[in-house]
C-alpha cells in the first residue's frame, strides 16, 4: 500500500516522540587525591577517558572503566584533546600557561607548547591539524600545529572571554564567550574570528556540545538554560530550563545532557517534534557532578565529582569536597 502524506505525518510523529533512552549511575571509578578537577575527555576510539585533575591529568579505560595511568606536571589543568590521526593528546594548563603534548600510547609527556594566559578550553581542529586554546584571562585564543608544536597564531583576539570550544569537522571552531553571552565562529585555516552571534536569553555560558549532523550547538547558562543555536544562520532555535550549576553538556544519540552541579542532576533534551525541544528526562547524579563527557561508541556518559563535606562552607560559589573522594561516575542504560 502507497504511503499516503497523513499516515506519513503520523509515521514522523511516532519516530518523535518515541521514548528516550533511560540513564542511570552504572557505576563509579575511584580515583581519590585533590578534590580540584575541571572537563574531561572521552576518547571513543582508543576506549580511553582523560580527566582534569588538580595538577595532573588521569586516564581511565573505558572498557574496564579502571585508571590505567596518569599524566603528570598539567598545573591547573582545564581541558584535553585528542588527534587520534597523530596519536597525539594535548593538555591546557592554566597555571602554568602553557600546552603539554603527550603520546597517546604511552601517556608520556613529549614536549610542552607556550599559550596566552590561562588556557581553559582546548581542541584539535582536523582539517587545518592545528589546536586551539580559549585562553580566558588574556580574551584570545592561542593557535599551534599538532604535528610540530609550532605556533601558527600567539594571539587570536576574540573579543570576549572564551569558555567552550567544539568543531564542526569542515574547518571551523565555535566557542562560547562568557562574558558577552555570544558564539563565535573562527575560522581554523585563516586564523579569524568570521562571525558572532547573540545566544540571548543566556546569561554566563560555560558548556558547549555539538550535533555535528544536524549542525546545532547546546549552551548551557548560568540563569539555568540550555540554548540550542543554529551557527551557520547564527540564531537561536530554543531556550530551555535545565537545572543549576552548570559547567558542562554533553551530546550523544540525539540528545544533549546538561550536568546540573548544584542539583545533582542531569537534564536531558530532545527534540520533541521538527524544531521543538523539551527536557525528556531528569536523570540522578550527585551534588558537585558540574562537568560532563559522553562516549559516543558505548553511550555512556561521565562526570567528573566528589563527596562534600556537610560543614565545609562555599569557595567561590562552589561546595567543598570531602577530602580524598574525587571519583569519576559512568552513566549508560
Amino acid at each position: 500500500m502507497r504511503n499516503t502524506p497523513k499516515l506519513c505525518l503520523l509515521a514522523a510523529t511516532a519516530l518523535a516522540l518515541a521514548a528516550p533512552p533511560s540513564y542511570h549511575v552504572i557505576t563509579k571509578i575511584k580515583i581519590g587525591g585533590a578534590g580540584r578537577w575541571d572537563y574531561a575527555y572521552a576518547d571513543s576510539a582508543n576506549h580511553r577517558l582523560y580527566v582534569s585533575h588538580a595538577t595532573q591529568t588521569e586516564v581511565v579505560d573505558t572498557a574496564s572503566d579502571k585508571l590505567v595511568g596518569t599524566i603528570p606536571n598539567t598545573p591547573g589543568v582545564h581541558g584535553i584533546a585528542v588527534a587520534n590521526d597523530l596519536g597525539k593528546g594535548f593538555t591546557s594548563n592554566g597555571q602554568a600557561n602553557n600546552v603539554t603534548i603527550f603520546d597517546l600510547k604511552s601517556m608520556k609527556p613529549t614536549g610542552t607548547v607556550n599559550t596566552g594566559q590561562n588556557p581553559d578550553a582546548i581542541i584539535y581542529e582536523p582539517v587545518t591539524h592545528h589546536v586551539f586554546t580559549m585562553n580566558g584571562r588574556s580574551s584570545d585564543s592561542t593557535a599551534f600545529d599538532a604535528k610540530t608544536g609550532e605556533v601558527v597564531t600567539a594571539s587570536i583576539a576574540l573579543g570576549g572571554k572564551p569558555e567552550f570550544a567544539q568543531v564542526d569537522g569542515k574547518g571551523h571552531v565555535f566557542v562560547n564567550l562568557e562574558d558577552k553571552n555570544e558564539i563565535i565562529t573562527i575560522d581554523a585555516k585563516a586564523n579569524t574570528v568570521t562571525n558572532r552571534y547573540s545566544i540571548a536569553p543566556c546569561d554566563s555560558p560555560s558548556g558547549l556540545a555539538i550535533d555535528g549532523k544536524k549542525a546545532r550547538l547546546y549552551s548551557v547558562c548560568e540563569n539555568k538554560l540550555m540554548i540550542v543555536s543554529e551557527p551557520a544562520a547564527g540564531k537561536v532555535l530554543a531556550s530551555v530550563p535545565i537545572g543549576a550549576g552548570d559547567d558542562g553538556v554533553a551530546f550523544d544519540d540525539g540528545y544533549a545532557f546538561a550536568a546540573n552541579g548544584r542539583d545533582g542532576t542531569i537534564t536531558m533534551v530532545g527534540e520533541t517534534s521538527p524544531g521543538k525541544f523539551e527536557a525528556v528526562a531528569t536523570i540522578t547524579t550527585q551534588t558537585s557532578a558540574r562537568t560532563i563527557t559522553a562516549d559516543q561508541k558505548a553511550h555512556k556518559l561521565y562526570l567528573p565529582a566528589a563527596q562534600i563535606a556537610q560543614s565545609g562552607g562555599e569557595k567561590k560559589g562552589r561546595p567543598q569536597p570531602v577530602p580524598d573522594s574525587f571519583e569519576i561516575l559512568v552513566l549508560g542504560g
